[in-house]
Parts: C-alpha cells; structure tokens; sequence
C-alpha cells in the first residue's frame, strides 16, 4: 500500500487544501493528512477543532485519515509507515520555503521523498491566511472553504462592530 502524508497547519483547512488531496489520492493508496500543532504559527483554532474540520472537509474521501502531530516530520512519517510527504505548491513564491524544507527532511532521514502538487488552478491564490482575512472582514467565503469550516471562522472572527 502506497500512503503519502499530507502535513499541514490547517488553520484552517481550504478548498486548495482539499484539491491536494484529492490529487493525492490519484498516487496513493492511502493520504494521511497530518495536522500539526505548530503553536509558533499562533493559530486561530485549537488542534483539535483543526483535526474536526480537515475531518468534516474529507468526509467523502474514505482513502484519507486525519489526526494531529507534533514533533518532526519525518519521525511521523515513519511511525505511520510512509515514506513519502506531500507538500502542495501555488505558485513561484512556495518553492523556496518548501525546497528548504524538503532537503532538510532528506538530510534528517534520507529515505523519506517529498512530492509536489499543484493546486487546481481554482485555487492557487489561496491560503488560509487570506481565508481568516476575507473572514474576519465580513466577505463570503462559499468558494474558499468547506460550509461548515466558513461557519466556524465567522463565529470566531465575529466582529462585534457588524
């Protein structure tokens, strides 16, 4: 069985987020979707409720399981019996980051590969940062995100001025 895993922050989860793994699942048997606690992010959501909505958002996609991590990846990787991440890129600007990362991945543990996706190009503007901002700002969010995650992100960005 091929597993890829699909690490991520998550806060929240997109419809491009989604696209990757969908596109995922043309490659591998199985996709784990690793969300990861990253307190240095300062995320809006707590683990969990991450967790809950990457679950809510792949509901349909039985070939996907989703839990938290913490920790380094490629320790992760190996504990659920994968050998490959999955990491998406939007665009130009991507590449630097996740290049680092990847080589720094291989250089911790030299036989995990990392695959590069590309989004939907429905979806290579956007990132959860932009979601929270559209959000928080009173926009509609029905092409960016699952309903449900569009209703929990207005809850808590409610601002009490609107």
């Amino acid at each position: 069985m091929k597993i890829g895993v699909y690490p991520g922050t998550f806060d929240p989860i997109t419809n491009g987020h989604t696209d990757i793994i969908a596109r995922s699942l043309r490659v591998f048997d199985k996709v784990i979707v690793a969300v990861a606690l990253n307190p240095g992010k300062r995320p809006l959501f707590e683990l969990a409720e991450r967790v809950e909505m990457v679950k809510l958002a792949t509901k349909d996609l039985p070939q996907v399981e989703v839990e938290g991590f913490d920790g380094l990846l490629v320790h992760y990787v190996v504990q659920r019996g994968a050998r490959v991440v999955i990491r998406g890129l939007r665009a130009t600007s991507d590449f630097e980051y996740e290049f680092q990362m990847a080589l720094i991945n291989r250089k911790l543990n030299d036989t995990i590969e990392t695959v590069f996706l590309m989004p939907s190009e429905d979806y290579s503007y956007l990132t959860s940062s932009i979601v929270k901002e559209v959000a928080s700002l009173g926009g509609e969010l029905k092409d960016f995100v699952h309903p449900e995650v569009a209703r929990r992100l207005t809850t808590r960005l409610r601002r009490p001025d609107r």
